[in-house]
């Protein structure tokens, strides 16, 4: 798909919208974090790649990734092959683990914290997670409908991401 055409299917079918999925909400999650330091258009374009270098996204498989598996990742030249970028990933799946163990889903954890300011959301992504600074937690927020941002009010998808419950509007 063209550039152009990527970013604007991205733009109006996912960014801003809520995410039900526990897996696909932690995909986002792996897709911001390999974007730190690089062009969301690359992400876009690896996309599938990293679907199926990750599991589908499965949250439980990511997390009982072995050195095996790391050493595949960092092999795969169609992903971002960067170590810190893969444990984090792992890592992050064995807390979010965690919390569907305490909270039921990722989801909940997320919805039981909001609303909050984006700084607080990044002091609490940094406790829980690796590889999460400000801006990629903000991203990943923005695009999963917990923080405004993704659409000003004037962008025809402003209104699609209310219909569709993005959890910022409740606020």
């Amino acid at each position: 798909m063209p550039e152009e055409s990527l970013h604007h299917h991205y733009h109006d079918a996912h960014y801003g919208f809520p995410i039900e999925s526990d897996d696909e909400l932690f995909g986002r999650l792996i897709l911001e974090i390999n974007q730190a330091g690089l062009s969301w258009t690359t992400i876009l374009n690896k996309e599938d790649n990293f679907r199926k270098a990750y599991a589908g996204f499965s949250i439980a498989r990511i997390a009982a990734f072995c050195e095996e598996d790391k050493f595949r990742l960092l092999s795969d030249p169609g992903i971002i092959r960067n170590r810190l970028k893969i444990e984090a990933v792992i890592f992050n799946a064995q807390r979010v683990l965690e919390m569907q163990q305490k909270y039921g889903s990722f989801l909940n954890w997320l919805k039981e914290h909001h609303p909050r300011e984006k700084s607080a959301w990044t002091i609490l992504f940094r406790k829980n997670f690796r590889f999460t600074g400000g801006e990629i937690v903000n991203e990943f927020l923005m695009s999963t409908g917990f923080l405004p941002g993704a659409h000003l009010p004037d962008c025809p998808v402003y209104e699609k991401t209310r219909e569709a419950g993005a959890i910022h509007f409740l606020s």
